[in-house]
């Protein structure tokens, strides 16, 4: 298991991950009884709220990709850079048409909380740096 994460993805064991950075760790499980199922992120005690379509879908995205993407993560209330993850987790012409974060006010970030879980999950390659990470899929 990779010092970056570990756990099954489940509420009693949920993924136990870290920033790209590597600077900060949170969790993350996927909540399968709510519809349409989420992932539920808790970062100190803040809660994040993810549709978790949003894994397939960013896959899907990154094949189509071919190549590196900037992360760009940031805060609902500011603009993520073009062409980011950041950007694209909430465009709307993404495959959801918006937002994949699902509560108001705590809906960013996802640039910063779904790659670990995308590469835990052994989709995609993230970069480890201090800052300017980019990932790309497998």
């Amino acid at each position: 298991m990779s010092e970056l994460f570990s756990g099954s993805g489940t509420k009693q064991d949920p993924w136990l991950l870290k920033t790209p950075p590597g600077s900060s760790e949170y969790q993350m499980y996927r909540d399968d009884a709510v519809t349409p199922p989420i992932l539920v992120c808790t970062v100190g005690k803040t809660l994040l709220h993810y549709d978790a379509r949003c894994i397939d879908d960013l896959h899907a995205m990154l094949k189509a990709h071919s190549h590196w993407m900037l992360l760009g993560a940031t805060d609902e209330q500011k603009e993520a850079p073009e062409g980011t993850v950041e950007a694209w987790g909430r465009s709307a012409t993404n495959p959801i048409g918006g937002w994949y974060g699902l509560k108001k006010g705590f809906r960013g970030r996802f640039g910063m909380y779904l790659p670990p879980l995308m590469e835990a999950l052994g989709l995609a390659e993230v970069e480890h740096n201090a800052r300017n990470n980019r990932m790309r899929a497998i």
